[in-house]
């Protein structure tokens, strides 16, 4: 059991590309989502975005004769309802090679082509976001605020942070993405701050990112940088705040469990930002199992501090060698970890993290 404990884990369950697809276009209030086929490719993204979508439900008819019809009719039932409709394609229709591309039309209905065989969630995402084509405007003034995704559970919990430091700083807050309206995506102002580097759209000159304490300091003397008028110093005194808390709570624990047992499983950026905030605050027997940094995420977001990939070699998990930053391997599996001296680190809402006793 233990050798069996110790083997990567080459190929671990994640969603898929038409998952990704739904969660980015879920993010905009006033587009209906359509996913194009069976009844389990519709529960499964409906199931973590936490908005209605629809489906086209295709059972063995329509798949002998075809799935144009169907699709037409579910359209036709939302077109009353919502200003734009998106169909996301899965696997089934692609295989078929059905053209529905020809539904498009005027920008009214987008078809986003994202079968689950395209690639892993990122992928989704990234290409529901490239037919939705946002756009910067020069003049809009504001800050966009990056790597909002309905499947995140700390998805509202990031976004209304991001706006708290960004109004506190003095700075207005542009496009969320995704989280927004659909127009607000062709208006998008210049400057982009990021809450997962793993899902960076790419809109707008990249100020930094608002994943730790550092990383949000950075940020913000950036901002103040590029925009008059924006205060880094009310968001300084927060940092100070949090920092504080942090000790203080750390302390408390670290009387009791010294040294702790943690145990990380999340996605590249946030697994990074866990560990590093650990290593730093609750020095741990730290495992950690998280996936390849994505290749969306820029080069300098996705460098592991020594500290970091200390932690990382420990644990079996060895940086790629196909990128110049490390990125770490596909999920690695760790040894068991025993209750109680242990914390199991579920995600973060930016500065903030979820831990909890096993």
């Amino acid at each position: 059991m233990q050798n069996n404990q110790r083997t990567p884990c080459e190929n671990p369950l994640w969603p898929c590309a038409m998952t990704g697809a739904v969660a980015c276009l879920a993010g905009f209030e006033d587009l209906a989502v359509v996913v194009h086929g069976s009844s389990g490719c519709y529960f499964y993204p409906a199931s973590l975005v936490g908005v209605p979508i629809y489906g086209t439900f295709l059972v063995e008819n329509e798949i002998i004769f075809g799935t144009e019809s169907r699709l037409a009719e579910v359209i036709r039932e939302l077109e009353g309802r919502y200003p734009r409709i998106a169909v996301v394609n899965t696997c089934v229709p692609a295989i078929m090679g059905e053209d529905i591309g020809d539904l498009a039309r005027d920008g009214q209905v987008l078809v986003v082509d994202s079968p689950g065989f395209l690639g892993d969630f990122e992928a989704g995402y990234h290409r529901a976001l490239g037919e939705v084509a946002p756009e910067v405007d020069p003049d809009a003034a504001g800050v966009n605020i990056d790597g909002i995704c309905r499947t995140d559970p700390f998805c509202r919990g990031n976004a209304i942070e991001a706006r708290r430091l960004l109004n506190l700083a003095g700075a207005a807050v542009a496009t969320t993405f995704c989280l927004d309206r659909y127009a607000a995506a062709h208006r998008a102002a210049p400057l982009t701050v990021g809450t997962n580097p793993d899902l960076a759209s790419g809109v707008g000159t990249a100020c930094g990112s608002l994943l730790g304490l550092d990383a949000v300091a950075g940020t913000f003397e950036r901002l103040a940088a590029e925009i008059d008028g924006v205060d880094a110093r009310p968001v300084t005194a927060e940092i100070a705040w949090a920092e504080a808390r942090i000790k203080k709570a750390c302390d408390k624990y670290l009387r009791r469990f010294d040294p702790p047992r943690v145990a990380i499983s999340a996605g590249y950026s946030y697994a990074t930002f866990a560990a590093e905030l650990l290593d730093r605050y609750l020095p741990a027997s730290t495992k950690t199992g998280a996936r390849r940094a994505s290749r969306w995420t820029s080069p300098e977001q996705s460098v592991i501090t020594p500290g970091v990939r200390a932690l990382l070699q420990e644990d079996g998990v060895r940086p790629d060698p196909r990128s110049a930053a490390g990125e770490m391997s596909t999920c690695r599996s760790s040894r068991s970890i025993s209750a109680p001296e242990s914390l199991l680190l579920t995600g973060n809402c930016l500065s903030k993290a979820s831990v909890r006793l096993l």
